[in-house]
């Protein structure tokens, strides 16, 4: 029995008949040849580029990482257990890259910009390739701001300024990561954007650091990137590269940012993985030959731009962990020699209570007071002088009973400093509160004051300027410098507090 088209049916199927076009598309296909450990060799995939992400057929993810003669070694971003020899490989055309912008705010994502906090998908203004050129010298300026971390030690003695690279050392539980967390919290008053790249960390570890951030309303200017102990090496490697992309993006827009790298020793651990699996030729600790130019090339990104380029800045804070306080190991002294200084924490001090357990004799910052507030310069270095006689004279003073009356003054002005230099965690202290306490120790307000009553003074003083005179600590912030009217002012106020301190 026939059946009828309607005229009007055909003339539709007519028409969509007319308007048909037949595309070709072409991609590269490949093969797996071998999979195994986060690694797969394939060959076929003749127009691939260095870095490009390659798809395979379960959906999964790799980067193309060896560019050999007849094969291609990838590395798996992903689970390859689903994944066999034989199967085909697709060449994406994307060289690695990650989402960035202003959405990731308060998010926690994976080394490839997806999200993995149970909060739905992110909104994202464009992808900036992981792996980007640093900014060249003309495109830079001097750093000159201050990064305030709210740890009076640093701000005060290893001052760390926007667009440079500090590095973190020290041995495992000092405090390595408190400093570095503490610093981010303190940016949540500020236009500074955070950015916690957790490699090789355990998951309970990076729970904790989002938990700590939403506790102290610090979350939502940050952003942290995880790369777990349980995620493939190379997801590792990758991590402290998609983080930083995503901070160029805030430095390029006209912004500041601040990236804590939580730790480059682990991440060198996942290269090495990475490379030993793919055949390179192992070098010093069986590290591959690049190993140097694995962390340089990232921490280079870290910039000032100038004023002509937006004036944005990023700040890198790369952590390494050393073993028995071996600074001269291959690691560390390659992250040493790349960055801007280095803050040194020891174990002998967080065991003796010092906590921060920052060593102020071997830490540095290669900025130094160019990115310090004048105030802050005028109380420093009479504090760093100080400190410095301290630690000779408590050294030389274990071999002698008898120290003469201007010797035991140093001393004993050195151990209140140190004091006042001790500070809980998670708890910033203001710009002008620094220099006020500085100002108190530096200058003999606090020489009458018992050695393990020193903190209860800063509290109480502390209280007291907050309550008598609030307009001191006002002055001082926006003038940023001790005028000759608020030295005055800022004397006479300690000395009517101490008349009143028992």
């Amino acid at each position: 029995m026939a059946t009828n088209i309607p005229n009007e049916l055909a003339e539709q199927l007519k028409a969509q008949i007319e308007q048909f076009k037949p595309s070709v598309s072409v991609s590269s296909i490949g093969t797996v040849l071998q999979v195994g450990d986060g690694i797969a060799r394939i060959s076929g995939l003749e127009d691939v580029q260095a870095q490009e992400l390659v798809e395979f057929e379960n959906g999964v993810l790799g980067v193309a990482f060896n560019l050999e003669v007849d094969e291609v070694g990838v590395i798996i971003m992903g689970e390859y257990a689903n994944i066999s020899e034989g199967g085909r490989v697709r060449g994406t055309g994307r060289v690695s890259s990650v989402p960035v912008g202003k959405g990731l705010l308060g998010r926690v994502v994976d080394p490839l910009g997806n999200p993995i906090d149970g909060k739905g998908p992110i909104e994202f203004d464009e992808y900036y390739p992981t792996e980007r050129f640093a900014p060249g010298v003309v495109e830079r300026k001097n750093v000159d701001r201050p990064l305030a971390t709210g740890i009076t030690a640093i701000d005060a003695m290893i001052p760390i300024g926007l667009g440079q690279r500090e590095l973190i050392i020290g041995d495992r539980q000092t405090g390595k990561t408190a400093i570095a967390l503490d610093t981010l919290i303190n940016q949540r008053d500020t236009d500074v954007v955070g950015i916690y790249v957790a490699v090789g960390q355990k998951k309970a570890q990076v729970a904790r650091v989002v938990n700590l951030l939403e506790q102290y309303d610090a979350l939502d200017s940050t952003i942290i990137v995880s790369a777990s102990a349980s995620e493939s090496a190379a997801l590792q490697y990758i991590a402290p590269y998609a983080g930083c992309a995503m901070g160029e993006w805030f430095m390029e827009n006209g912004m500041d940012a601040v990236i804590v790298y939580d730790d480059l020793s682990k991440h060198a651990w996942a290269y090495r993985q990475v490379s030993l699996l793919l055949r390179r030729p192992p070098g010093r600790e069986a590290y591959p030959g690049d190993v140097f130019y694995l962390h340089s090339r990232l921490l280079e990104r870290a910039a000032q731009l100038s004023d002509e380029n937006g004036g944005g800045s990023l700040t890198a804070l790369p952590i390494i962990e050393t073993l028995l306080g071996d600074v001269s190991a291959y690691v560390p002294t390659n992250v040493i020699s790349i960055t801007d200084g280095q803050i040194y924490l020891e174990t002998d001090l967080f065991n003796a209570g010092v906590r921060p357990a920052i060593n102020t004799g071997i830490s540095v910052s290669r900025v130094g007071s160019d990115a310090q507030y004048k105030a802050m310069k005028q109380v420093a270095s009479r504090l760093k002088l100080d400190m410095a006689q301290y630690r000779e004279l408590a050294a030389f003073a274990q071999f002698g009973s008898d120290l003469d009356e201007s010797t035991q003054r140093q001393l004993d002005r050195g151990r209140r400093l140190t004091e006042l230099l001790k500070q809980p965690q998670y708890q910033p202290v203001p710009f002008a509160e620094q220099v006020m306490l500085i100002y108190a120790g530096t200058r003999g307000h606090l020489d009458d004051v018992e050695v393990d009553r020193v903190k209860q003074w800063q509290e109480r003083f502390i209280e007291y300027v907050r309550a008598q005179v609030p307009d001191l600590p006002q002055a001082i912030k926006e003038q940023k410098r001790l005028t000759d009217d608020i030295e005055e002012k800022l004397k006479t106020t300690l000395e009517n507090f101490n008349k009143g301190w028992s």
